[in-house]
């Protein structure tokens, strides 16, 4: 089995890439996606670490996209994660992501809050630098006691230090992952969307959806499976893993088999001369 939706210390997860490999092994999976926010660094040392241990790693990503004011993520899977034209883009999306902690830090600083923005760097470390490094940091300074308090108060998008992210467009994202030669997958579409929203970004080109995940009940699998099928779209599945004893749970819980890889990679080595 196969879990498709994972997250590193690259973005937003608590485990570097060769832990969350080894966690993944020990659930007896067979293969995971590395999908960090709008970041490859983990994929490398993913793969060197899945061959030592029989685990396949496939390159992904998730990258992160506004449509009509709602947050719309994007999976890639099977990505080419050394392509130029995909590494420029995630280089542009980290300075913004930068650009914008300083001025949630500001926004903080300014509220009589003193976060350093030295204490949010050292969160996210090597990883894509977000909201949730400053969150850790308020916590860290007594401002808050805990992660959730901190977005409930301060960085949720109707609280005093939300800054808006810059805008990637669905397309953009669709685009960007095809020139990799990789699937575009709509993620997660029952966390936080409109029906509406969904077939819209599904006319928009994407080539799969995420109908497993643990934000969808058995209701709403059903509806997305019938979606997928009506809209002639592969079908995608994973934990959402970042880390902690609640993801450790669903880690190998959710999840595609072999067969539904297999249709995943023969649609890609069929869609190559398309996407070009």
């Amino acid at each position: 089995m196969y879990d498709l939706h994972t997250h590193t210390t690259r973005s937003d997860g608590m485990h570097s890439p060769e832990e969350l490999v080894a966690l993944a092994s020990g659930k007896h999976l067979t293969g995971i996606a590395i999908t960090d926010h709008d970041e490859i660094g983990g994929i490398e040392k993913a793969v060197v670490r899945g061959a030592e241990l029989g685990l396949e790693i496939i390159p992904g990503l998730e990258l992160s996209t506004t449509y009509r004011g709602y947050d719309v993520h994007i999976l890639g899977y099977f990505i080419d994660y050394q392509h130029a034209g995909l590494l420029r883009l995630l280089h542009v999306l980290q300075e913004q992501r930068v650009g914008r902690a300083h001025r949630i830090v500001e926004k903080l600083n300014r509220l009589g809050l003193g976060v350093p923005f030295e204490t949010v760097l050292e969160y996210a470390g090597e990883g894509c630098i977000g909201r949730p490094h400053v969150a850790n940091a308020l916590v860290r300074h007594g401002y808050v006691t805990t992660f959730q308090e901190a977005f409930n108060h301060y960085l949720a998008e109707d609280r005093p230090a939300f800054v808006p992210k810059s805008v990637l467009t669905p397309e953009a994202a669709i685009a960007a992952i095809h020139q990799a030669n990789g699937i575009a997958g709509l993620a997660h579409p029952g966390q936080n969307l409109t029906i509406e929203i969904v077939i819209d970004v599904i006319k928009l080109g994407v080539d799969a959806i995420e109908t497993i995940h643990p934000k969808h009940s058995n209701e709403r699998q059903r509806f997305f499976n019938e979606l997928a099928v009506k809209f002639d779209l592969l079908q995608t599945g994973g934990s959402d893993f970042h880390g902690g004893a609640k993801g450790l749970e669903k880690l190998g819980q959710f999840t595609v088999n072999a067969e539904q890889v297999g249709l995943l990679k023969s649609f890609v080595e069929r869609s190559k001369s398309k996407w070009h």
